[in-house]
């Protein structure tokens, strides 16, 4: 596997992606937006035990719909479904959208966590999701802020603060690229430490440069989790968008989704327990046309997209800011103590 930094190290390094954040401060909550100028290929897998989505079985390699306009990623639970609408009214707008005869029809699957329990004022007449989703989806540009914004703004792990990370890499002659909302039952650094479990895969100090915690062997009784720390039902969910030039089928796609979950099981321990809604989306651009074998690069590009995903988790926490109300210390908190 090659490995070269990117000029921004961000999803959108991946040619031709644009991310938009909106938040509410208020609310602590937020969305995130990806898209482009023209539909793409997409596929998801989910292995967390309890995920909330829509427009996901579109993504089925049998499924009649190849050409996605965005995907979404939100809080507020149930509630910030409603995003995808939002996004959908600025594609409409746009002219966009899956065409059946003279209408057109904004493809827009979306996956949402949970953070109704993080300190953000909770009580509103109207859930503002579908105004975020617009808002997020105006804003989508190749360059975006990480850490807390967008999906991740209220986002908490076990011992820290989460937030919306992302990283790129490249393979062979194909970019490749992550984003991530953390908001895990499990942690992202190891117990009573600052160093992160996806420390070996860090690339030069972009997630502080701590390198692996010199101690070995954790038993699980010494784990934190979220259920612990904040004495809550332990509901979460990271939900996460990996990404890529090359040109894959959508079960491909779906293969390349399948992998990336290994990077969030080296990023965040444990993972993929019955209260996160652990969810990945994979899309290709299809701009970069695949010669030679397509098994051999998919296995590649797969590796690299589980690496990729481990680090934008760890950046997600490392860029993440205090906020007033805040429940969680963030890890730049960590590292003064």
């Amino acid at each position: 596997m090659t490995d070269h930094s990117a000029s921004r190290n961000l999803i959108t390094d991946v040619a031709g992606l644009k991310v938009g954040n909106a938040s509410s401060p208020r609310l602590k909550s937020g969305v995130t937006v990806v898209t482009a100028d023209v539909p793409f290929t997409a596929s998801v897998h989910v292995m967390g035990g309890a995920p909330g989505t829509r427009e996901t079985d579109l993504l089925a390699p049998d499924k009649l719909v190849d050409g996605v306009d965005a995907l979404v990623l939100s809080g507020g639970s149930a509630f910030g479904l409603d995003a995808c609408s939002g996004v959908s009214d600025g594609l409409l707008q746009a002219g966009r959208g899956h065409a059946v005869g003279p209408a057109r029809v904004p493809i827009v699957p979306g996956a949402i966590l949970f953070d109704l329990l993080n300190g953000g004022e909770k009580e509103l007449a109207e859930a503002p999701y579908r105004a975020l989703g617009r808002e997020a989806y105006d804003r989508a540009a190749p360059d975006f802020e990480i850490g807390t914004e967008g999906a991740g703004y209220g986002a908490l792990t076990a011992t820290l603060k989460g937030g919306l990370g992302s990283a790129s890499t490249r393979y062979k002659d194909y970019t490749v690229g992550a984003l991530v909302a953390v908001n895990a039952v499990g942690a992202a650094t190891t117990p009573g430490t600052a160093h992160f479990w996806a420390a070996a895969f860090e690339q030069g100090a972009e997630f502080g440069g701590l390198g692996p915690d010199p101690r070995r062997g954790f038993r699980a009784e010494e784990l934190p989790t979220k259920l612990s720390a904040l004495e809550g039902p332990g509901e979460a969910t990271t939900i996460a968008i990996v990404a890529t030039d090359a040109a894959l089928t959508k079960a491909e796609c779906h293969r390349l989704a399948v992998a990336a979950h290994d990077g969030l099981a080296r990023a965040l321990v444990p993972a993929h327990t019955p209260f996160d809604g652990d969810l990945v989306f994979a899309l290709s651009t299809g701009t970069n046309e695949i010669t030679g074998d397509r098994a051999m690069l998919l296995a590649g590009l797969g590796a690299s997209a589980a690496d990729c995903l481990a680090r934008a988790i760890a950046r997600g926490v490392y860029a993440a800011r205090a906020e007033p109300g805040d429940l969680l210390p963030c890890w730049s908190d960590l590292r003064k103590a």
